[in-house]
């Protein structure tokens, strides 16, 4: 009777979720309520790597988030989605890549500790062993409140097979003479080993992803020439470049007893705290300033007191110096400290009292990667010279994801993965 309900159970979440269209909801990083803030998606054994295990290896990531709103009566529940090399539903059946329930409740919160803000921290550690993988790829977290129609958030993370082709490569400057001490190119070979091609121009593609970022991924790129095991993604046009911007800025906010790295001010109203960045200057035009970075990364930690849930959150406030009119468009705070994504509250306007472009973000303690990008009136695409220049000696992280498209269940087998700084010398 126990083994029937469970069934029945199961079948009953399926028949849902093939009903759902997810027209509601992005294939991206996102998110869909009010106070949901401080997310993160890693592997629970590498907390600032990209969202990726090993299929069949036990790994789980973890996912966390704080609400500020304190909403913690939700009927919280989340499933996968199996997607293509390009982030698109994938034609798999749930019952094709999960094994167990293809839903499952989300339950584990905790609360704020002697903190101003109040917040109710989320955390959920999968796969496990009420919703297993079965199928390599691109997926999709997707977390809703009781049913689909009521989405929460959505993550993307991967999983790649055990037995994996090689990637060699190497980042340099870009071979285009136009880009050479702004650009950088990643060039590759893949032996694909085991794996065995039959038509790697239509089957094989690779993406490239610049420090996690995912607006500016070369998706979906076919190799340029090979011999059968052997592939070369070694292009000389632009295909795979990417301008390399400036090390990224940082300060820190551990602490707020006293002013942690390039942190001006620390003040606390009766309400709030209040931290000031020290002054930041554009820099488009200045020569290559090497420094150690985080690559955009941010991570969460109060040094003042140890235990959960004890980081506060702080009204941090930027201020940018520009000698040179900025128009046709918005200069934005980015970086994973903004999801990687352009948000209105990280939008700097101009201050006459002070002649600096100013923003404020309300930001948990911990240290923080930051740019400064600008996106023209009219267009999507963030540019992150504008304000920041470009420098091909700029010390990015670049992770290379090789995809094979299975011809008999055609779903795209993420079989490679590599990882590749930039080279120092041309």
């Amino acid at each position: 009777m126990k083994h029937t309900t469970l069934f029945i159970l199961a079948l009953v979440s399926l028949l849902r979720l093939q009903a759902q269209t997810y027209d509601n909801i992005a294939f991206d990083n996102r998110t869909y309520v009010n106070g949901l803030t401080s997310v993160s998606l890693t592997p629970v054994s590498v907390p600032l790597g990209y969202p990726l295990i090993t299929l069949g290896s036990g790994e789980q990531l973890c996912l966390s988030y704080d609400d500020l709103e304190g909403n913690d009566n939700r009927y919280l529940k989340y499933t996968v989605i199996h997607c293509t090399h390009d982030w698109k539903p994938s034609d798999l059946n749930p019952f094709d890549y999960i094994d167990g329930y293809t839903e499952d409740e989300f339950t584990d919160h905790s609360y704020s500790f002697n903190t101003v803000q109040s917040y109710v921290h989320f955390s959920l550690r999968f796969p496990n062993e009420m919703l297993r993988i079965t199928k390599s790829g691109n997926y999709l977290l997707f977390v809703y409140d009781d049913t689909p129609d009521n989405p929460i958030l959505t993550r993307r993370f991967m999983v790649k097979e055990p037995e994996e082709a090689i990637i060699t490569g190497e980042v340099h400057a870009a071979s285009d003479t136009r880009y050479r001490f702004t650009g950088q190119e990643v060039d590759f070979i893949v032996n694909t080993g085991r794996y065995v091609i039959r038509d790697p121009a239509r089957n094989l593609r690779a993406n490239i992803v610049q420090n996690g970022r995912w607006d500016n991924a070369v998706i979906g790129l076919r190799y340029r020439f090979g011999k059968p095991g052997e592939y070369s993604f070694d292009y000389d046009e632009n295909e795979n470049s990417f301008y390399g911007s400036s090390e990224f800025r940082m300060f820190s906010l551990k602490s707020l007893r006293y002013n942690g790295d390039r942190i001006a001010s620390i003040r606390y109203d009766g309400k709030g705290y209040y931290a000031l960045v020290l002054e930041d200057i554009a820099r488009p035009y200045g020569a290559y300033q090497g420094s150690t970075t985080l690559r955009g990364k941010c991570y969460w930690e109060n040094s003042d007191y140890s235990g959960e849930n004890r980081e506060d959150y702080v009204m941090t406030r930027f201020s940018l110096k520009c000698d040179f009119p900025v128009t046709g468009g918005n200069i934005y705070v980015f970086g994973e400290l903004t999801d990687w994504q352009i948000q209105e509250d990280a939008k700097l306007e101009y201050n006459p009292a002070t002649n600096y472009w100013e923003a404020e973000l309300y930001l948990k303690q911990g240290i923080y990667n930051y740019q400064y990008v600008f996106v023209h009136d009219g267009s999507t695409e963030i540019d992150a010279t504008y304000i920041e220049g470009s420098h091909w000696e700029t010390q990015n992280e670049y992770g290379v994801f090789v995809y094979l498209t299975d011809e008999t269940s055609l779903y795209d087998r993420l079989i490679g993965v590599g990882y590749f700084n930039t080279v120092r010398g041309r």
